[in-house]
């Protein structure tokens, strides 16, 4: 039984081009500031209309960066009020004592000056190197040309700038006709190792041009998060960075329509999600785990994503080895209660295993399955281009499910990794 890799689009939400700025009233701009040796861009900034609320969910790491904690408490000392967000690439200001959150501050006042803001509604993201702090000279100088680039169709040049090791850039819009008038949310996204969040090096952001009570829209940004980005792994690090802000900013909304609004809202988070998962460093195919049967969704995630990030299961991927035994394993010690007797499994299509036993399977053709659907480069942020490995498990009787997203592991995780900084 085939797995549906990308949930059915629910209607009436349709994708758009235009991404972060696709919703009304957005602004954003990337540009190359001399933040990173590589010359790529490295500064990037989002602005929301007046009025906007914002929600956030934060690394649940001990070690975090200063940036982070400025985030979480300006959020909660404006009852989720904020206008701007500025990333920086390149220096992950974590782990720099005193002077990261002297720099965060710093660099958020210069920015509020620049756009006539108070302090307190700007936030700031860091990304790259855990222990180096922002070049400030560098930084600072930056920001009159990035005010200046701040445009409607910013959103690309945006999502560009706040990339580290990705190999592409992340970046979603969809559209939908509620209550008689168009709403648009928007997202952007980064992150391509230590990625296992808990809330991953992962950023994220969303816009909507649609008015919620920021109460409200930071219960939906929560539950969006537990089914997106806290349902994906990469090599099971966390990040001391890890921060998702979600915007909302407009004419506001009537509460029959917010269910339909927070399924847009999950619907750019797991494509942003799945994304992340599939530009794995060295990665050469998503993993897509349903799992079925269980008590309640959440245990139904928590054995989706044990399966995901296991090393073995993910190395048996790599090598297109139907090795079912991997999986069931890192079934059995996701510490979520199942009877072994009930389970079945599948891989794609080939049914390995019925009510707790093997069966004989095509071990050849199963093994294609997964050949077929590895891509050595990775050119698209599109996680349905159908370099997708799929697992279905089920797991009892139960009404739980859940979905997660990982990657195989290759030698070029390895190759990336053990030179980072020399």
């Amino acid at each position: 039984m085939q797995v549906a890799i990308l949930p059915a689009m629910t209607n009436p939400w349709l994708p758009i081009p235009g991404g972060l700025t696709a919703p009304a009233g957005f602004l954003a701009a990337g540009i190359t500031a001399g933040l990173k040796p590589s010359g790529n861009p490295d500064l990037s900034l989002l602005l929301a209309p007046e009025g906007a609320v914002c929600a956030g969910s934060f690394t649940t790491s001990l070690v975090r960066a200063a940036c982070v904690d400025l985030c979480a408490e300006r959020l909660a000392a404006s009852g989720g009020r904020a206008r701007a967000v500025l990333t920086n690439s390149g220096q992950a200001n974590a782990c720099t004592g005193e002077r990261g959150l002297a720099d965060s501050l710093a660099a958020t006042a210069a920015l509020a000056q620049r756009l006539n803001l108070a302090a307190e509604e700007v936030l700031i993201c860091s990304t790259g190197v855990i222990g180096v702090p922002i070049p400030m000279d560098t930084l600072i100088a930056g920001l009159e040309p990035l005010v200046a680039a701040l445009a409607s169709d910013g959103g690309e040049a945006a999502a560009r700038a706040i990339l580290t090791t990705d190999l592409v850039d992340k970046q979603i819009a969809l559209e939908a006709q509620l209550g008689g008038r168009r709403v648009r949310i928007g997202g952007m996204a980064k992150g391509s190792g230590m990625i296992h969040p808990n809330m991953a090096t992962m950023l994220g952001y969303l816009s909507c041009d649609a008015g919620v009570p920021a109460e409200l829209w930071q219960q939906m940004v929560r539950r969006a998060v537990e089914r997106s980005f806290n349902a994906i792994t990469v090599d099971g690090d966390t990040s001391t960075n890890d921060t998702f802000l979600a915007f909302a900013a407009g004419k506001p909304l009537a509460p029959e329509h917010f269910d339909a609004l927070e399924a847009g809202l999950t619907a750019v988070s797991q494509h942003l999600a799945r994304a992340i998962a599939r530009d794995g460093e060295g990665a050469t195919c998503l993993i897509a785990v349903r799992v079925e049967g269980a008590a309640d969704d959440a245990g139904a995630r928590a054995i989706a994503r044990t399966i995901c990030g296991s090393s073995l299961v993910k190395c048996a991927i790599h090598g297109r080895d139907p090795n079912w035994g991997r999986i069931v394993a890192a079934a059995g010690r996701a510490g979520v209660a199942f009877d072994p007797e009930a389970v079945a499994l599948w891989l794609g299509d080939h049914q390995l295993m019925e009510a707790g036993q093997p069966l004989v399977f095509d071990r050849a053709a199963a093994s294609r399955y997964m050949k077929d659907r590895a891509n050595g480069s990775y050119l698209s942020a599109d996680p349905a281009s159908g370099d997708t490995v799929a697992i279905r498990l089920l797991v009892g009787a139960g009404a739980g499910s859940g979905l997660a997203w990982g990657c195989d592991l290759s030698d070029q995780y390895v190759r990336i990794n053990a030179d980072y900084t020399t």
